[in-house]
């Protein structure tokens, strides 16, 4: 996607959504001295154009029985094989991030497992996916995360 163009108006909105996706579009009007509707439509234009691509909801691994955070580094056996995959890869529900990387993995995931065994099961399935070798990296806490900074226009 092309660098889009923005203006102060752009940059505040994407601010304040950035701070809190939940915020209500009147309240982000009043900080930024415009209408209510002038925000829908900019938020509507930003989506259409691919700046703002939706809003999540953070929720807690731990809270939900998923103690385990990890990164794995992938060697690939053949690198021609790199579709196919990130194809298998994007079926296995505890990967949340897959990155083509530089340096010395050809792919590099971020998962997250209920416990030791089950890390161990979904290596063995990702290993068998043709990898020469996997590198893991266990997380032992998230000490923050943070939205992309907007920078001043």
């Amino acid at each position: 996607m092309p660098r889009q163009s923005l203006d102060q108006l752009d940059l505040n909105i994407l601010r304040n959504l950035s701070a809190n996706a939940r915020k209500p579009y009147l309240e982000i009007a009043r900080e930024c001295g415009v209408s209510g509707a002038a925000i829908h439509q900019r938020i509507q234009r930003l989506t259409q154009i691919g700046v703002i691509r939706g809003s999540e909801s953070l929720i807690d691994p731990i809270a939900v029985g998923y103690d385990t955070c990890a990164y794995v580094g992938l060697y690939l056996r053949d690198p021609a094989q790199y579709n196919s995959v990130v194809a298998a890869l994007q079926e296995i529900p505890e990967i949340v991030e897959c990155h083509y990387t530089t340096g010395q993995y050809d792919i590099f995931i971020k998962l997250y497992a209920r416990n030791n065994d089950h890390l161990l099961h979904l290596l063995q399935q990702i290993q068998a996916l043709g990898m020469a070798r996997t590198e893991t990296l266990i997380s032992f806490k998230q000490v923050f995360r943070r939205q992309m900074h907007i920078n001043e226009g």
